[in-house]
């Protein structure tokens, strides 16, 4: 009787256990604005290339994962406030920001390049672009090229990219600058056909991490992960779903 009964207790700590390990939850803050690395579908879904990286990494570590959004110009802030766990939103890793977070490893990498006009004679140093209007987003590392780089330009930055667009078209912009691969997502758009690429990128190095708080181990486990889903082959579906070339 007593051999049944350690059985028994042993097997009701792992069910305790399995129990417990299943139900961690952790909240993924997204922007939900950004396509085609995250947006929201017509159904109000977040959707996009962020959060089926997210997924899958979740999925990795063996955690349930919810979406939080938050506006971009807030989301380090509400990542420190504990609304959400990991910042996984096609954030740039910078000096600037390791200041306040911490980042894994990059899951991808990103060009700066500018768009305008198809039949524009648009060149992009810094002396033709005098007295033209230059769009980008606040607080991304395109609106912070401009600002350190094209002194006597008019920029304007916009709280999402998609408002920088809507000024693009309507006329208020010559051009934009931003991630190459979120204009080249534009570019094939019914608004995006009339404009193209311009010049070579700016900016080449650019790396893309998620953002953790300081010090928390989760940035451990998300590398693991990342790791993971790049040997497995998941990495690469999920981008060939959205690119016809690699952008790890």
């Amino acid at each position: 009787m007593q051999n049944y009964k350690k059985i028994f207790l042993a097997a009701a700590v792992t069910l305790a256990f399995s129990a417990g390990a299943a139900a961690e939850t952790l909240k993924m803050g997204i922007e939900a604005a950004y396509p085609p690395f995250n947006n929201k579908d017509a159904s109000g879904n977040v959707v996009g290339f962020d959060k089926e990286i997210g997924d899958a990494l979740c999925a990795k570590m063996k955690v349930e994962c919810t979406v939080v959004t938050s506006d971009w110009d807030g989301i380090i802030p509400a990542l420190n406030a504990k609304k959400f766990d990991f910042l996984i939103s096609s954030m740039s890793i910078t000096d600037e920001r390791k200041q306040a977070v911490d980042f894994t490893d990059p899951y991808y990498s990103n060009k700066l390049q500018f768009i305008a006009k198809k039949d524009v004679d648009f060149k992009t140093d810094k002396d033709s672009l005098q007295g033209k209007v230059i769009g980008a987003q606040r607080a991304t590392l395109a609106g912070t090229w401009l600002e350190d780089n094209m002194e006597g330009v008019d920029v304007k930055l916009y709280d999402t990219q998609e408002n920088a667009y809507l000024d693009l078209t309507s006329g208020r912009l010559d051009g934009i600058l931003a991630d190459k691969y979120v204009n080249y997502e534009w570019l094939k758009s019914d608004a995006g056909r009339s404009y193209e690429f311009k010049g070579d990128p700016v900016e080449e190095s650019d790396k893309i991490g998620i953002a953790v708080r300081k010090g928390d181990e989760i940035r451990t486990r998300l590398n693991t992960a990342l790791k993971e889903i790049v040997a497995d082959g998941t990495y690469k579906k999920i981008n060939d779903k959205y690119f016809p070339f690699s952008i790890y």
